[in-house]
């Protein structure tokens, strides 16, 4: 779609908002609204002001004026205002240099696309993310100086099977049951899978916007945690969608009463949410990572592209796992991938590499660590330059490892490389380790060095306050 489109788009279905869209540096969307009778094409070329300082990560109120040049080719009309409103996502510029703004997500992932064709390496990165979220019907939460608590609920939660509810017309209150076990709800069909048709209504609110999906399903854990895959797409591309996505779930939860997060893990002992990303490079239209005959059909660019994603994953979770809430998701026993290694077939494993099928065009490789409440820009462009490292360096992975690492003696086991037990490992590991990041100016030590301080700042806010369960541990000592 061009400018002309959009314009021809506005006038033929009658739209009345143009909404413009971007990314704040922590990875949520922010916009503003321009009404139709003002909105013209040359703010395609003009781009149109906002104030930088307000937005998380960005300017200091000094320098505050931002563009925001709009991106015909990704509007899309809004399934949920009342008014017919155009969506259209965003890049940022300084309006001084105009220059486009080193700490504007997409920006970096446009460079990383860029970069990748200057290596020769390949011209194309795919990136397939798999998102996962809860459904809860009742959320909250609060702190104060004297008291801390959240609370969240859920119809399909299996703490409410001894729940009176439903009552009928009579006032006889029951409970239906079908409510999934603790880790056993991947994937039974109705009635115990009660979201099944708001699932539904979501994947088809999201090809309505141009977001391809292949399947939805229930997930492993209870009270509604769930997965839709979208198909894969180039990196900015993808970028793009995972915020359509994350925008279209929680809206379609809202209009039914629901609330959906991303949180990696919002109840205790069960499984948390996470966000496998399958990755390929192709070059002339064929899969650089396929090799016939050898371990799992993989290239040996797709093994130097695993030793470089396994070299710098500690750095890597800064961006693919950064909140504090991520490493609670983390830890053995919850199919959590905290092994360094790859693997065909182990799911503990950091990169596991599919085998559904054994064709050229399936191949890829299926990174198992990130979350859903990363930065899909930065996460996607992080990985990127990780796996181009591992090739442009040659760095050979340890070998694959297919055994079931729960049954492996301690002392085998100890000699794997686990992933960082919290954020501020990870903040460390970048600190000391962005160097592959740097390269080509995909990301620039601004960027680094804000993400670092103001992710830091995070830490700090949760070491500072009391956790409940400390007073179930500490208070009579």
């Amino acid at each position: 779609m061009t400018p002309s489109d959009v314009m021809a788009l506005i006038k033929d279905q009658g739209i009345q908002a143009i909404d413009l869209r971007f990314i704040d540096l922590p990875g949520l969307w922010q916009h503003f609204t321009i009404s139709a009778k003002e909105f013209e094409a040359d703010v395609f070329e003009e781009g149109a002001g906002f104030d930088g300082s307000s937005i998380r990560g960005f300017k200091a109120i000094q320098e505050s004026d931002m563009l925001l040049f709009p991106d015909a080719s990704t509007a899309f009309v809004d399934p949920f205002m009342e008014a017919p409103t155009l969506n259209i996502i965003c890049t940022i510029k300084d309006p001084i240099t105009g220059e486009s703004y080193s700490r504007d997500p997409r920006y970096v992932a446009q460079k990383a696309e860029a970069y990748l064709k200057s290596t020769g390496i390949a011209d194309t990165a795919y990136f397939g993310p798999e998102p996962e979220f809860f459904i809860f019907d009742d959320v909250r939460f609060g702190q104060t100086h004297q008291e801390g608590f959240y609370h969240v609920d859920s119809a399909e939660g299996f703490w409410n099977s001894g729940r009176v509810e439903n009552p009928d017309s009579a006032g006889n209150s029951r409970n239906l049951g079908y409510k999934p076990r603790y880790k056993e709800g991947y994937f039974p069909v109705p009635p115990m899978d009660s979201h099944q048709d708001l699932r539904t209504e979501m994947m088809l609110e999201l090809e309505k916007v141009g977001v391809e999906i292949e399947v939805h399903h229930h997930e492993v854990g209870t009270a509604g945690q769930s997965e839709i895959d979208m198909r894969f797409d180039s990196l900015v591309s993808m970028g793009d969608k995972l915020l359509k996505y994350k925008y279209v779930v929680k809206n379609v939860a809202r209009r039914h009463g629901k609330a959906v997060t991303l949180m990696p893990k919002p109840i205790f002992q069960d499984n948390g949410s996470g966000m496998h990303v399958h990755q390929s490079l192709w070059k002339d239209g064929s899969n650089t990572f396929f090799e016939a005959g050898t371990y799992a059909g993989l290239s040996k660019n797709a093994l130097y592209y695993i030793g470089g994603i396994l070299k710098h994953a500690p750095a890597l979770l800064a961006f693919c796992n950064p909140t504090t809430n991520s490493y609670r998701r983390l830890v053995p026993g919850y199919e959590a991938p905290i092994n360094l290694i790859y693997s065909m077939r182990n799911r503990s494993a950091a990169v596991r590499i599919p085998v559904y099928s054994g064709s050229e065009k399936a191949k890829r490789i299926e990174t198992r660590f990130p979350d859903p409440t990363c930065n899909g820009y930065l996460a996607f462009s992080a990985l990127l330059m990780a796996g181009l490292d591992g090739i442009q360096n040659k760095i050979t992975p340890p070998g694959p490892l297919d055994k079931d690492l729960y049954d492996l003696p301690a002392e085998d086991l100890a000699k794997i490389e686990s992933t960082p037990g919290s954020l501020e490992e990870s903040l460390d590991a970048l600190a000391a380790d962005h160097e592959f990041l740097l390269k080509g100016d995909v990301f620039t030590q601004d960027l680094v060095d804000t993400w670092i301080d103001y992710k830091r700042g995070e830490v700090d806010a949760i070491r500072l306050r009391p956790h409940p369960w400390e007073f179930a541990m500490y208070f009579d000592i």
